[in-house]
């Protein structure tokens, strides 16, 4: 019996497995950004935007809070909070 065949594909795999585990972390889409920042600061988006800011890429939520706007940050990567500050309502960026 010809043990090639069955050899092949084993080794092919040994191959491809390794690859697959040093895949980058799929991060935090918007939708799960936006769910964090609400936790965050109740309220209504008014502006929600994909950003690179201070080397790194974040989400940027501005929720109004009444009368005033709260500025939420969320790490893509990781999905923890990197801005957390309130700004009045006329002066949003």
């Amino acid at each position: 019996m010809n043990k090639f065949p069955m050899i092949f594909p084993l080794a092919a795999l040994a191959l491809i497995v390794p690859q697959a585990s040093q895949a980058k972390p799929a991060g935090v889409t918007m939708a799960q950004a936006r769910a964090i920042a609400l936790r965050t600061a109740p309220g209504r988006v008014e502006k929600a935007e994909r950003e690179r800011e201070g080397g790194g890429m974040r989400y940027s939520f501005d929720i109004r809070q009444g009368n005033r706007i709260h500025e939420i940050g969320v790490d893509v990567v990781t999905g923890r909070i990197v801005e957390d500050k309130f700004e009045a309502l006329n002066a949003r960026d």
